[in-house]
């Protein structure tokens, strides 16, 4: 059995080189992101194109939705997404939208942790509200001091009793192994493989480690 699934985010990748790259890795990964600098620059075409290219692939539309939740997350269903992510640290009346949104369309909803203070008293009111999917994330600036997500993960496996938990922010082949430990359930890699000498090799390296026995 498959210890998590591994979800490649695509960020700072222009959208030709992005299908390219995933030529290269397409038996190793499960969710293909639209990391949220690569739904800027191309917005949903991105979506469209990687449904298009990858039928069999789960798509993740990573818009970071923090107002408008149903009438956003409609885009990215209507585009082709299977997830796209609202924060975490905004109102519930706009994650209660975006699970609207997800239930029309049969898809689902993550909610990006990044920045929330009390995650114990969050996911609560998370889970209460219908919410299944949660992200434990570090973003850039932070790892760039030093950061990490193990620890945020480690809170919310603790605290949810129903939760999907992925895990982002810095994670590389010699490190899954932490985060698999720590009970994430879907592991999300960037640079690790997309910035790898050989993307392949580094995917190859994290997707074994995610195997089961």
């Amino acid at each position: 059995m498959k210890k998590a699934k591994l979800q490649l985010a695509l960020d700072d990748i222009l959208l030709s080189d992005a299908l390219r790259l995933i030529e290269k890795v397409r038996p190793y990964v499960d969710i293909i992101e639209v990391g949220t600098p690569l739904a800027i620059r191309e917005g949903m075409h991105a979506v469209r194109a990687l449904r298009e290219a990858f039928p069999e692939k789960e798509i993740l539309a990573d818009l970071k939705i923090m107002d408008a939740g149903e009438y956003e997350a409609g885009i990215a269903f209507e585009a082709g997404a299977d997830y796209c992510t609202v924060l975490g640290c905004t109102d519930l009346l706009t994650i209660e939208g975006c699970l609207k949104a997800a239930e029309k369309a049969g898809r689902r909803l993550f909610v990006d942790m990044i920045t929330v203070e009390d995650m114990d008293a969050r996911v609560r009111q998370l889970e209460a509200i219908g919410v299944t999917h949660i992200a434990a994330h570090t973003g850039t600036d932070r790892q760039a001091a030093g950061g990490t997500p193990l620890e945020d993960l480690r809170i919310l496996k603790a605290a949810a009793k129903k939760s999907v938990i992925s895990v982002a922010g810095g994670i590389r082949p010699e490190t899954v192994e932490t985060y698999l430990a720590a009970g994430a359930d879907v592991v999300i890699v960037g640079g690790g493989i997309c910035h790898a000498d050989d993307p392949a090799a580094a995917a190859r390296a994290i997707w074994d480690k995610l195997q089961g026995e």
